[in-house]
């Protein structure tokens, strides 16, 4: 088979798994803009969805399966973890979004808020869209290269092309969520490195590479009226 043949069949198996035909797939990604609102439900419904998500990945860790989505596709799911993994890749610090159950976050913030279920499935099927329209292949078969290239080119509102604005609004969106997930896990929350609820039996003040950073010392003497740090 032609490599051309190859990529067509592989296209044709991407809206197969999405279980949409091109011509829905075309009018799910024309209803974006009009449902780009994304509605979170507020901090509750992150904090429900975030503890869901750290149940279902004990319960697969527990069960050896690997979790299953309510929502998102085959296609979906492989195309949801490997963009989360590009807004929040794993470094020295800590683990990626994948590492801290993100698409499973996303994928109950889905099924709990079901008025975002359009505007998400749309915007995966733009960046796919996108992706044959420049090289002939889904997302998820684009190289790192690719998919970054794509990425740069929504990445900021104020810089993107007109012709790309939905995948700027999709993406900005998607990075948000990607964000919330993250920083609502066990993973994310030691990332910050959050010292809250601990007892401070001896406050020893800013540490100095705060301080230095911010341009302030403790000096020989506290300010009279609030005991903040003197400048020089």
């Amino acid at each position: 088979m032609s490599e051309s043949r190859k990529q067509e069949a592989e296209s044709r198996e991407d809206l197969r798994e999405a279980g949409m035909g091109r011509r829905e797939a075309l009018g799910v990604m024309a209803m974006v803009p009009v449902v780009a609102a994304w509605d979170w439900g507020g901090a509750t419904a992150v904090e429900r969805a975030a503890r869901a998500a750290e149940v279902a990945i004990e319960e697969s860790v527990a069960s050896g399966a690997a979790y299953a989505p309510k929502f998102f596709t085959a296609h979906e799911w492989k195309t949801v973890r490997v963009l989360a993994d590009m807004v929040i890749p794993r470094d020295e610090r800590s683990g990626s979004a994948t590492d801290a159950g993100v698409p499973e976050f996303m994928d109950f913030m889905m099924t709990d808020r079901p008025s975002n279920q359009l505007p998400m499935r749309g915007g995966l099927a733009w960046l796919d869209a996108e992706c044959r329209k420049r090289w002939t292949k889904s997302f998820v078969a684009c190289s790192q290269a690719e998919r970054t290239a794509l990425l740069d080119d929504i990445a900021w509102p104020d810089k993107a092309a007109p012709e790309l604005s939905q995948g700027v609004a999709f993406f900005n969106r998607f990075r948000d969520l990607t964000a919330s997930g993250f920083f609502s896990s066990k993973m994310g929350v030691a990332d910050l490195r959050y010292k809250g609820n601990t007892v401070v039996p001896v406050w020893k003040g800013c540490p100095d590479e705060a301080l230095a950073k911010l341009g302030v010392s403790y000096g020989t003497k506290w300010d009279t009226d609030d005991d903040r740090p003197s400048r020089g």
